[in-house]
């Protein structure tokens, strides 16, 4: 298993779209397949973002400050998934909106997935460096044992509620 944080973050971001492509798949009438298909996207996903938002993002944030934009976009991407997340944990898959907000999802995390690779990862590996990204990619293995699972660990409501208030 690799210890570079990036090609720990791509192999993720493989699995995660071979779950979308399967969605995609399924079938309109797949009701209960795609349930499970969304049931394992999200876990992906809450762990996927766990392991960015607490370990990989504050770090580049603080190693790498010009790239600061592009770290605080990305947590706001990362709520808007956790609060699609969130919604499709609570909905059943035979919902008429179940199909559309995990299409919407899948639009918001490829996007993110996209500029992620092609943009950003590329300006953190030339910043970090070879040592820094595998040290980094070690600690994020062993946060991944204890990363969530589900949405109502992340508390996507509770950030959206806040973001509203502040």
């Amino acid at each position: 298993m690799s210890t570079d944080a990036i090609v720990i973050l791509k192999n993720d971001h493989k699995t995660i779209k071979k779950l979308f492509k399967e969605f995609q798949n399924a079938g309109d009438e797949a009701t209960q397949t795609k349930g499970r298909i969304v049931g394992r996207i999200i876990e992906e996903l809450t762990v996927h973002t766990y392991l960015e938002n607490e370990c990989m993002y504050p770090e580049v944030r603080r190693l790498l400050p010009d790239l600061e934009d592009d770290v605080l976009e990305s947590y706001e991407e990362h709520h808007v998934a956790d609060i699609l997340c969130t919604e499709l944990h609570a909905m059943d898959p035979s919902d008429e909106r179940f199909d559309a907000k995990t299409t919407v999802l899948i639009e918001n995390v490829t996007h993110h997935i996209d500029e992620e690779e092609q943009d950003w990862f590329p300006q953190v590996r030339e910043g970090l460096g070879r040592k820094q990204l595998q040290e980094l990619g070690a600690r994020m293995n062993e946060m991944r044992e204890k990363a969530p699972r589900s949405p109502s660990r992340p508390s996507a409501l509770k950030k959206a509620v806040d973001a509203i208030t502040a």
